[in-house]
């Protein structure tokens, strides 16, 4: 179970960051947008958005400038919009300007009649 420190440094993060609701990154998705799955390599190969690409939030320091360009527009998402958000701030710390947070995950997406794949 998550502690205080970390459920602070969640609500931290999003009060930095930008966060979408499922059904608002569904109308920006296309060629120009980049999901970004940050969940564990478990859930991901239970299911992901489509043409998402996959960097758990405990590497993403450390191998996001190699997979995705600064000046891209990234999605984030996990399960239910925490461990995005965080994600969210560490690549804006890192100089990405075009990054927001999914508000309501995966589960948001799926909810709201997005297409996943396994």
């Amino acid at each position: 179970m998550a502690d205080s420190s970390d459920a602070d440094a969640v609500e931290q993060a999003k009060a930095r960051i930008t966060q979408i609701a499922p059904r608002e990154a569904m109308l920006d998705a296309g060629p120009d947008v980049l999901f970004l799955d940050v969940r564990e390599p478990m859930e991901w190969n239970l299911a992901h958005l489509p043409n998402a690409i996959h960097i758990p939030l405990g590497n993403l320091a450390e191998k996001v400038e190699g997979l995705i360009p600064r000046e891209k527009k990234v999605v984030a998402y996990c399960a239910r919009g925490n461990r995005s958000a965080l994600a969210a701030d560490i690549m804006q710390q890192m100089g990405y300007t075009k990054v927001a947070s999914m508000s309501e995950g995966i589960r948001g997406w799926v909810d709201s009649g997005g297409q996943i794949e396994s």
